[in-house]
């Protein structure tokens, strides 16, 4: 790109001197100069500082040497030392009257700065799950970052929340569109799949704060973390995933990561270490036995709800069948489920079980 340096000083406003001009900047295209590169060789170029307010909300400014500038206070210059563009405006800042090339520098910036947009937002229709990867990511910049989220119809600078969807729809459920509905967590939020886990950003409407989270398939878990400024949906992610690894399908379908509280901290134990506690080592060995999976999923539903008939009418089992298995359970890893300190340590135990097997 250094190579395509002008100084307009040097140029005679000629005919000559506009075809110099108009190649500078089908160069910078043809080379994918990025927005802040058309910014900073238009000031480069025109010996003074260049503008580019644009459609998403952003302002670029820098100075012939370079050098960002922060965003204007007042509105920008107007005509002939501005020009509109299909993105937004560019427009120069040159103190006093405009050198003789200066109408022409603009239009050609302007051309290079909507063939730049046109580019940037090519890439990825609304709604591409390339999009949401590049909100989730840590590498994003955040200009990248407010530009994805409005191309997925998200406002940045408002709160919004991530929720992690994990597992497949039965083949059973209802119609194909119904199914696909089903896996992508019930809602149409923008969405991908990132390591086996579907991301899906909610954000409320503006006129309230409440969110409308998935709505899981049976044998579908969800995390969801925690609400976020738009700009660091990242953190939110890191949470959904922690929430996902607490969630049951059969007793706890939807977890909240906000709703764990010190619990979360349970998922920074290592999961070596929790398989190797004699209690859990027990609980997985009873798991083993005939039936004994389904004995330790009414136990769950038991210890959940707090009541023989609460896990009865969540599992949709018969009362004396739950209380057969909650027993069974409990006198085989010695716990006295009357007794609340037990029904603790049970429960304890059961979740961590699934941490340690997420």
């Amino acid at each position: 790109m250094e190579g395509l340096l002008l100084k307009l000083s040097a140029l005679d406003p000629d005919a000559e001197a506009a075809v110099r001009v108009i190649a500078y900047f089908d160069a910078l295209v043809t080379h994918g100069a990025s927005a802040h590169a058309v910014v900073r060789a238009t000031a480069a170029l025109a010996e003074c500082p260049a503008g580019w307010s644009r459609d998403d909300g952003t302002m670029l400014r820098y100075a012939p040497d370079g050098t960002a500038l922060g965003p204007l206070t007042a509105a920008p210059p107007s005509p002939p030392a501005s020009a509109a563009s299909d993105c937004g405006t560019v427009w120069l800042e040159r103190p006093g009257a405009p050198a003789p090339l200066d109408a022409l520098v603009l239009e050609r910036m302007a051309v290079a700065a909507a063939a730049v947009w046109r580019g940037a937002t090519r890439r990825h229709e609304p709604g591409d799950p390339a999009l949401v990867e590049l909100v989730l990511s840590g590498q994003t910049e955040p200009e990248a970052r407010a530009r994805a989220l409005r191309l997925l119809g998200l406002t940045p600078g408002r709160p919004l929340r991530v929720a992690a969807v994990r597992g497949t729809p039965p083949a059973t459920s209802a119609n194909p569109a119904s199914r696909q509905r089903a896996a992508r967590g019930g809602c149409g939020a923008p969405r991908t799949v990132l390591d086996g886990v579907a991301a899906v950003l909610m954000q409320p409407p503006a006129d309230r704060d409440t969110y409308t989270g998935p709505t899981p398939a049976a044998g579908m878990t969800v995390g969801i973390g925690g609400p976020v400024e738009a700009e660091h949906a990242r953190r939110s992610w890191e949470q959904a995933r922690v929430a996902l690894r607490f969630a049951d399908a059969a007793t706890a379908p939807v977890v909240e990561y906000d709703a764990l509280g010190s619990l979360a901290v349970l998922a920074d134990l290592p999961a070596e270490t929790l398989r190797s506690h004699p209690e859990l080592a027990a609980v997985e060995a009873y798991a083993q036995r005939p039936g004994g999976e389904a004995d330790l999923a009414v136990l769950a539903a038991f210890c959940r709800s707090g009541s023989l008939r609460g896990a009865a009418t969540r599992l949709h089992l018969h009362h004396s069948s739950v209380a057969d298995r909650v027993t069974r359970a409990g006198e085989a890893l010695g716990w006295d489920l009357a007794d609340p300190a037990d029904r603790f340590r049970a429960t304890l135990a059961l979740t961590l079980r699934r941490l340690a097997r997420d």
